[in-house]
């Protein structure tokens, strides 16, 4: 019970942390994309924020012999690049530059009804359900 009331209020914080960044606005992330045209540059300072406040953490609590709310931490164990994880940036990065959405702002974006973002987080759960029932194959 605690873990789950914890994890609602991580992401209620994380979805005002898209809304006030702009990062649920496609247009605002588009404009960032479009280096050739009106580039806007404010998206580079949310990355560049929350990547300082990843690297802080991520060494303060892995300092840590367990988690808080976990009896161990569950840390990728694969180092270095591979075809799937290449392709999964490729994919990211096209569905983003094509959309204007990423997952988080996607589904925080379903609370507006957005037709875009309805369209965008229906292709998301396809994908990720096909990549399911293919990893279930193996």
């Amino acid at each position: 019970m605690k873990q789950s009331i914890v994890s609602f209020i991580v992401g209620v914080i994380f979805a005002l942390g898209l809304v006030i960044s702009g990062m649920t606005n496609p247009t605002k992330v588009l404009a960032f994309l479009d280096l050739s045209g009106k580039w806007d540059p404010s998206l580079a300072f949310v990355m560049v924020g929350a990547i300082g406040v990843y690297f802080l953490f991520y060494r303060w609590i892995t300092k840590r012999d367990t988690p808080i709310l976990e009896k161990e931490f569950s840390l990728p164990a694969k180092k270095g690049l591979d075809k799937k994880l290449i392709l999964g940036a490729v994919l990211f990065g096209l569905g983003w530059g094509i959309a204007g959405f990423c997952p988080g702002p996607a589904i925080v974006n379903l609370s507006s009804l957005n037709p875009s973002a309805l369209i965008f987080f229906a292709a998301m759960t396809l994908g990720a359900g096909i990549f399911q029932i293919t990893n279930l194959a193996k």
